[in-house]
């Protein structure tokens, strides 16, 4: 799996706006639908979840399954985000255990690390370094 910082995830995507929808990279949002709406989330991205509320317990193969419904394919690129970064590194790896041959996620997330204060977006992550974000 790579890691892509998010201005690098970002260039990447944009570096491939020309390529035929089946040959772009498919970003895949995992957090909870719930996270994806209110919070915020990238443009263009498609939320399929690690694990969904109530449960909160990761379904991997049922994951790389809707993965694979998606993509159309196991050698489409797939690009992760999640609210951290911690997610989409358990994600990425059941991807990779499913067949998938280029994963990457962006480290850091969506919000990313918690500050002193236990807040986030004011030290890394998507939404800190300013790239293109929508919100419910």
């Amino acid at each position: 799996m790579r890691h892509l910082q998010p201005t690098e995830a970002w260039h990447w995507l944009q570096s491939c706006a020309d390529l035929p929808p089946a040959q772009r990279p498919l970003f895949v949002d995992v957090r909870m639908e719930i996270e994806s709406l209110y919070v915020g989330r990238p443009p263009g991205v498609v939320n399929i979840p690690w694990y969904e509320y109530p449960d909160l317990t990761p379904d991997p193969q049922g994951f790389a399954h809707k993965v694979l419904q998606e993509a159309g394919h196991r050698e489409r690129p797939i690009l992760l985000i999640c609210r951290s970064g911690k997610r989409t590194l358990d994600a990425g790896a059941a991807l990779e255990a499913a067949g998938f041959t280029d994963v990457a996620h962006v480290v850091h997330g969506f919000e990313g690390e918690l500050d002193e204060h236990f807040h986030r977006s004011t030290r890394n992550g998507w939404r800190f370094e300013g790239l293109p974000w929508e919100q419910m």
